[in-house]
């Protein structure tokens, strides 16, 4: 006999900061390498957020915040992009998506501790 395990499925919420963030990276890409490659890497930021629905506690606790104390935040990675989240109740809220080759201790520090 085999059962599937459910999972919960959770809201997921984009605020405004990755919103833009996410037009700054295809803008970027589209201007400095193709079109081509900035509908890609957009599509797959994308679909890793729209997989928080279900998959949302596979993040970890990004180290700049650990090392502060903050621990209410989770991170996924892809390429060299970070997309940080929280889970509060049944709800996702995607705060960012950040370049992880910039000073990610200032960039954490000024869009997350401060909400």
């Amino acid at each position: 006999m085999s059962s599937k395990l459910s999972r919960k499925k959770y809201k997921v919420n984009i605020v405004q900061s990755t919103e833009t963030d996410l037009l700054e990276i295809y803008k970027y890409i589209y201007f400095n390498d193709s079109e081509e490659n900035a509908d890609k890497i957009y599509s797959k930021l994308e679909n890793i957020i729209r997989s928080l629905e279900e998959l949302s506690h596979r993040g970890h606790i990004p180290k700049e915040l650990k090392l502060l104390g903050v621990e209410d935040f989770l991170e996924i990675n892809y390429k060299h992009f970070r997309i940080i989240y929280q889970i509060i109740g049944n709800d996702v809220f995607v705060h960012c998506i950040l370049d992880g080759r910039r000073d990610m201790q200032k960039l954490l520090q000024e869009r997350l501790i401060r909400l």
